[in-house]
């Protein structure tokens, strides 16, 4: 094996990545289990969790396990802390992917409730997880964890204003983790742009063609094209990075 082949090889490493069961959480379980990771797969529905395991354990021989895991709650991030630890003994690559961006009709309609959730899922929820695993990882050997943000994050829009504003906090908290937890454990962010996720579905065909024509590259993106961010994250091709931001857009923004 050439070095540079090494770079990407995560045998002997723990990956726990939340909302992993589909979309790009999905594809990155599959992509860590093929380079060699044990995987733990978290999201707030437990059937869908055992099943991507079970696809991805079969697929890679790989040992995937299945977290219920709502990271909007504190109790919840807790838990999946510590379910990792008793069953994996150890983790070297956390990956905060779990978001969540609802529809509303005009802001003023946005209720009490509906922001916290928001906020409590794409920010509290990472914030936690970042502390109880970072900071084991920095006790321990090490490790990497992988902020998953958005481009509205710097370019907010009236349609996803609490969302937004969170993915904003979770850029600027990637950077306080990064220092806090340094030197042995690198905090960066992966930043998408329009995915094809299941958000998508909710897009209406003038959205859809209005991405495309933003869109240098003239279309939206792939779940699976946010791997290759998260292989160079993950594994020690990315030694020397930390606190950064990886935008993955179609050169939108």
């Amino acid at each position: 094996m050439y070095p540079e082949q090494k770079l990407t090889d995560l045998t002997g490493k723990v990956a726990v990545i939340t909302g992993g069961s589909r979309g790009m959480g999905r594809e990155m379980a599959g992509a860590f289990a093929r380079c060699g990771a044990d995987v733990v797969i978290a999201s707030r529905k437990l059937d869908a969790c055992e099943a991507a395991a079970a696809e991805v354990a079969e697929e890679t021989g790989r040992r995937v396990e299945a977290v219920e895991c709502h990271v909007g709650r504190w109790d919840h991030c807790d838990r999946l802390f510590e379910a990792t630890y008793e069953r994996m003994g150890r983790c070297d690559v956390l990956v905060n992917n779990a978001g969540m961006s609802p529809l509303y009709d005009k802001l003023s309609n946005v209720t009490e409730e509906l922001f916290d959730k928001v906020l409590a899922v794409n920010l509290r929820g990472p914030f936690r997880l970042s502390a109880l695993f970072g900071e084991r990882m920095a006790a321990e050997d090490g490790g990497s964890i992988i902020n998953v943000s958005s481009t509205a994050a710097i370019n907010n829009s009236a349609n996803e204003t609490a969302y937004g504003a969170a993915k904003a906090g979770l850029n600027s908290m990637t950077r306080a983790f990064a220092e806090a937890y340094a030197p042995k454990v690198r905090v960066n962010v992966i930043m998408p742009g329009p995915f094809a996720t299941d958000i998508a579905k909710a897009w209406t065909e003038e959205t859809k063609d209005s991405i495309r024509e933003l869109a240098p590259l003239a279309r939206i993106g792939l779940p699976d094209e946010v791997v290759g961010a998260a292989l160079y994250l993950a594994s020690d091709a990315s030694s020397y990075t930390t606190g950064a931001v990886i935008k993955i857009d179609g050169g939108i923004n």
